[in-house]
């Protein structure tokens, strides 16, 4: 097991650890390292966790509200972000089935209607229906206001016309949250949120996408798709706050999921360090692989304090829009240098196809880009800093 001295952190109360030690067992036990799969392969590993990790009441903790399955009445952040950081170390695919249950019905919980959480979260909790989140457009991710996907009301329902891309789980999900243009304002004050169950008419699957990481991933076409006003999620042109909402309360675990793939990379480094001969003494005898290892270790526990700082303060009700960007910024940027670290000390091994640290390799990359690219993550930090120091100045 990676190291668990940071579960004593003031950051962290006896339930998260207790949490995390038993998570890790059950981990242990129940997901197991395979190799990469493609196409159906993907799809059938991806539905074959998601009822697991429901199945064992995992999910539930991605998912608000106890009377509709959650494992509190709000989510707890610190809680996610332990799951994801134990769930990475064993299996990326793992981590992206139980994310993309609480990324999918995140807006439900936040601004849902009753019948809604009743309809949809118990099952997502279970594991019984798989959720998506269909934000990002061929010409609109990180400029979410330059959406062109919309809807126009229609008596009782809403008619949808338009594309989304990049959709984690398009193509497996049982329903998707799907942000679209209504016009009530310009820009993003005029985009709204729905649920379109996967078998409404005018949905289709338009392409699925292969990723060097795979999992279910897919574009997906609207035509004339007819959505009771019952589906949109609260009011009309206030989808781009669910849509951030969502976003905020998840975009930490993204670092804590980096965070899991870091770990899981220096231990690998270090098992085979230690165990390499060369020279007539081993690869961790070297000053140069002691350098190494050190530089790695550092930058994953500077990951670790950015991560549980910004979860701990979202838990205590702070806003955390400097701090979460500042842990994902760094926890996906250092990871990928740690990963790429361990892949040079395995020298050959390290590019063997499915070897433990190639998939490493392969599996951090898109953490840099989702759910905010790093530069993206930069402006934010930048304008928080700028905001901060004007505030101070006219006070």
């Amino acid at each position: 097991m990676a190291d668990t001295s940071y579960l004593d952190w003031p950051f962290l109360e006896p339930h998260h650890r207790a949490l995390a030690l038993e998570l890790e067992r059950w981990a242990r036990e129940n997901i197991h390292d395979a190799a990469h799969a493609r196409g159906q392969e993907t799809d059938d590993a991806c539905v074959a966790l998601v009822r697991k990790l429901g199945a064992a009441n995992w999910i539930r903790y991605a998912v608000g509200g106890k009377e509709w399955g959650g494992s509190a009445d709000t989510i707890d952040t610190r809680a996610i972000c332990l799951i994801r950081e134990t769930l990475a170390r064993h299996s990326g695919l793992a981590d992206f089935a139980f994310a993309m249950q609480g990324l999918g019905s995140g807006a439900i919980t936040l601004q849902g209607t009753e019948a809604q959480k009743r309809n949809y979260l118990p099952r997502v909790a279970a594991g019984s229906a798989i959720a998506a989140f269909a934000l990002s457009e061929p010409e609109a991710g990180s400029d979410v206001g330059a959406m062109s996907c919309a809807a126009h009301r229609d008596g009782d329902d809403y008619v949808l016309d338009g594309e989304k891309t990049w959709i984690s789980n398009g193509g497996i999900a049982d329903f998707y949250v799907v942000f679209a243009r209504t016009g009530e304002a310009p820009g993003a004050r005029g985009i709204t949120a729905f649920i379109v169950d996967a078998d409404t008419p005018g949905l289709e699957i338009a392409e699925r996408i292969e990723v060097i990481a795979p999992h279910p991933l897919a574009r997906l076409r609207f035509r004339n798709c007819r959505i009771p006003v019952t589906q949109r999620i609260g009011d009309a042109g206030q989808g781009f706050k669910a849509a951030m909402r969502t976003l905020d309360v998840f975009r930490t675990s993204v670092a804590a999921a980096a965070l899991g793939f870091a770990r899981r990379a220096l231990d690998e480094a270090v098992r085979h360090a230690t165990t390499r001969k060369m020279f007539n003494q081993t690869l961790a005898d070297f000053q140069l692989t002691q350098a190494k290892l050190a530089d790695m270790a550092a930058a994953i526990d500077a990951s670790a304090l950015l991560v549980y700082r910004a979860a701990w303060l979202r838990d205590q009700g702070k806003s955390v829009t400097k701090e979460a960007a500042m842990a994902k910024m760094v926890a996906t940027e250092s990871a990928q240098q740690v990963i790429d670290a361990a892949v040079q000390i395995f020298g050959g091994l390290g590019v063997v196809s499915e070897a433990p640290v190639e998939r490493l390799y392969r599996d951090i990359r898109a953490l840099r880009i989702y759910e905010g690219a790093t530069e993206v993550q930069k402006l934010i930090i930048a304008r928080e800093l700028l905001k901060d120091a004007a505030a101070s100045a006219n006070s």
